[in-house]
């Protein structure tokens, strides 16, 4: 075999794969026998390839589509979903499954579902079928009664999907949240710890009513208290901290006024010795004073006898009233005798 026959072949060779890379007839030939005549052409699978789009996955989910009796979907919004990044395979079988449940949604918005970033599908599922979440996911929630009673609580919510609402709602984690502020609020709101316990379905009445799945991407359907626990007594603890904290404000307040009572005593005393002292200094003056009088003539020295006697006869009425008269001194008992 010549070089010119070997180039010739593998030209053919390249020419019939790229003839059928692009040209897919037996898909065509499925989609015909599936679709009939008319609903994919040859040109779309081409078309398909050319804009880089599987045209099995299309081909497979307008197929379906149609064999479940959605004959509104069209291999051009395929098309255009998927050039948008959305997950065809998951928008035809959501759509099915919505179908056969009787809900409504139309094609637009299940795109956009799927678009937003949300499973449609799971979506779908979760509104035939609803689903309990935990509230809370972990552990309890913990509330105080008007007597003062910790109240530990842990719910089960049952919700399903509401389609409209998945395009801009909330999800799970609010429905949670919205949930663990209306126990604790119906806790709070109750009398004594006993009505909790006594009636735990009037919390989920007291929070369904508040309308907690508004602008959420669920419907709760029922609010079911799972467990009811007692915790520590919240009021006593706080009266016994409080009393403590008066004490204490008492302690300092006393110990405030004995520290002003001391500072007044000491400044009471330095007054007296100072007092005393200015007396001892104007004593100490007066026999300079007399002395001086002695020398000028102002004091004669029976003026100084005379006030000699009148001090020893201040000293001897003193003795009598009983000012200066000693143990030894006083009159005999005679019970003792």
């Amino acid at each position: 075999m010549s070089i010119a026959s070997i180039v010739l072949l593998a030209f053919v060779l390249f020419f019939v794969f790229v003839i059928f890379y692009y040209v897919p007839v037996g898909l065509w030939v499925q989609a015909v026998v599936s679709l009939g005549l008319g609903r994919i052409t040859i040109i779309d699978l081409i078309r398909m390839r050319l804009r880089k789009i599987p045209p099995r996955l299309v081909t497979d989910s307008v197929i379906n589509s149609h064999k479940a009796g959605l004959d509104t979907i069209t291999t051009e919004d395929l098309e255009t979903h998927f050039l948008a990044g959305g997950n065809v395979a998951n928008v035809v079988a959501a759509m099915i499954a919505a179908d056969k449940a009787k809900i409504d949604l139309p094609f637009t918005i299940a795109t956009a579902i799927d678009l937003a970033g949300r499973d449609v599908k799971t979506a779908v599922q979760t509104s035939v079928y609803p689903k309990v979440i935990d509230a809370p996911k972990e552990g309890t929630l913990a509330a105080v009664a008007k007597d003062g009673i910790e109240v530990k609580a842990r719910a089960r919510v049952t919700v399903r999907t509401n389609i409209p609402g998945l395009v801009g709602g909330a999800t799970d984690e609010t429905i949670i949240a919205r949930v663990g502020e209306g126990i604790v609020s119906a806790i709070g709101s109750s009398e004594t710890y006993k009505k909790v316990l006594e009636n735990p379905d009037n919390i989920s009445k007291a929070v369904l009513v508040k309308g907690l799945d508004a602008g959420t991407a669920y419907e709760i359907l029922s609010i079911d208290i799972a467990d009811v626990d007692l915790g520590k007594n919240i009021g006593a603890r706080l009266q016994a901290d409080q009393a403590e904290a008066d004490l204490r404000v008492a302690q300092a307040r006393a110990e405030t006024r004995r520290a002003m009572a001391v500072a007044e005593e000491q400044e009471m005393k330095a007054r007296t010795q100072q007092m005393q002292a200015t007396v001892v200094e104007a004593e100490a003056e007066v026999p300079k004073a007399m002395s001086q009088a002695f020398r000028e003539g102002n004091l004669g020295i029976f003026d100084y006898y005379n006030m000699k006697n009148i001090k020893a006869d201040t000293g001897m009425r003193d003795a009598i009233s009983g000012e200066g008269t000693s143990e030894s001194t006083k009159p005999p008992d005679p019970h003792n005798q």
